[in-house]
């Protein structure tokens, strides 16, 4: 059956199945909810999408019983939502309904990929729901909140562009941001082609251009090193906007889906904002069995008493446990500086490739030389800046860098640039 618009501009999945073409389920081409099957790149998917009304227990009981389906046949769900609420006349009714969408969701999440497309109002427990999906679309006029912006404002916390899309990027929530409806549907259909099925299913894999981007150390920055390394175009990053220090992409190499983190450089540490980005895509990349490419070149983490109290500690001992847990595929290459706390946090890894002139180190190499040589670098007839700064060099090269790294065992095997890909 041909998808066709409803009235009020619904959201249909015209744009997300293949050929526009689906099977209604349950009868409900007329009610708020509606729900289909269909094909996405081939693949098998349940979409669902609300036409803005306000939902009884029937309704949201469309969505739990889509999502029973694609427990039974697993197969991807995209959810769609835009409604006004529950129905308050159905009183306890509603809120059991609620109650029972939010846990299937939750229960289902990693086991078959679970997609939310917010395209426009989504509150309360509606966004409860569409949170606790695996990743979150929202189109750039919609409105998401747990909290309505009126009574939060109503009690005197008035916040510019609450429950809006740059709320929502800067709290971490949505992992992608459209324009509209259309491209929000076309990104969600770009992630079930690229995810896997469910998760014993095993990753996907396409044809492939090899990268024409090269990693050029003197303007380095996170998106440089991912082309130099993914296929050509195929970097989809999520949560772009959240952490400044970090990207994370789905992306394939030679063909092959895989997830990919790259930190900044040197000149940007990881605050807690990036480190809760890193960790929740590892765990989503683990779920699904995508192996994990972290290129590792940075200043470390936010060095500030202030981002541990507020919470940088705590995310970065998670993050190191979640690398530790995952055990999917883990490969790292370290292309910069990978100092400390930090090499400890993503040094998890089943094979390790250090680059010509990275440097693995417990701590930074200038306050190393400054313990072991303290009494020679005051002798030295030089500033003690420059003396520091030379024996740093020198010992970050000979102690530290990626021959040394490789003999210590912290590395498998080393590369140079130029060969990079081939490693």
């Amino acid at each position: 059956m041909a998808a066709q618009n409803t009235g009020g501009g619904v959201p249909v999945p015209v744009h997300f199945f293949d050929q526009g073409s689906y099977t209604p389920l349950f009868s409900t081409a007329d009610g708020p909810v509606q729900a289909a099957f269909g094909f996405v790149g081939g693949q098998g998917a349940y979409a669902v999408w609300q036409n803005g009304d306000a939902l009884g227990a029937a309704d949201i009981g469309v969505s739990v019983k889509t999502l029973e389906l694609a427990a039974k046949t697993g197969s991807p769900v995209v959810t769609f939502y835009n409604s006004k609420g529950s129905l308050l006349q159905e009183g306890l009714s509603s809120l059991a309904a609620t109650a029972s969408l939010s846990a299937a969701v939750s229960k289902l999440s990693g086991v078959v990929p679970q997609i939310a497309v917010v395209t426009g109002v989504c509150g309360a427990s509606n966004a409860m729901a569409a949170a606790s999906a695996d990743l979150i679309i929202l189109c750039r006029e919609a409105e998401f909140f747990l909290t309505p912006p009126f009574l939060s404002a109503a009690k005197g916390d008035k916040l510019p562009g609450a429950g809006g899309a740059e709320a929502a990027i800067a709290a971490g929530i949505a992992a992608v941001v459209a324009d509209d409806e259309e491209i929000a549907a076309q990104n969600a259909a770009k992630l079930v082609t690229l995810l896997p099925a469910n998760n014993l299913a095993s990753p996907s894999a396409f044809s492939f251009t090899p990268p024409i981007g090269v990693l050029d150390k003197s303007q380095y920055t996170a998106n440089v090193a991912v082309a130099a390394i993914v296929d050509e175009e195929s970097a989809f990053e999520l949560f772009e906007g959240f952490g400044k220090g970090c990207t994370v992409s789905l992306a394939t190499i030679s063909g092959a889906v895989c997830g990919v983190v790259s930190t900044e450089g040197e000149a940007v540490p990881l605050d807690r904002d990036d480190v809760a980005k890193i960790a929740r895509f590892v765990r989503f990349c683990d779920a699904f069995s995508l192996p994990v490419v972290t290129v590792v070149n940075s200043a470390g983490f936010e060095q500030s008493a202030s981002e541990d109290v507020a919470g940088n500690l705590r995310e970065a001992a998670r993050l190191a446990s979640t690398y530790a847990d995952a055990t999917t595929a883990k490969l790292s290459v370290i292309t910069g500086k990978a100092v400390g706390t930090l090499y400890t946090a993503l040094a998890s890894a089943d094979l390790t490739v250090a680059l010509e002139g990275s440097v693995i180190a417990p701590a930074e190499p200038s306050a190393v030389v400054s313990v072991l040589y303290h009494e020679e670098i005051e002798n030295s007839g030089n500033s003690i800046e420059t003396e520091t700064a030379t024996r740093a060099n020198t010992w970050a090269r000979e102690a530290a860098g990626a021959d040394a790294t490789q003999k210590a065992g912290l590395a498998n095997f080393t590369a140079d640039v130029g060969s990079l890909r081939a490693t």
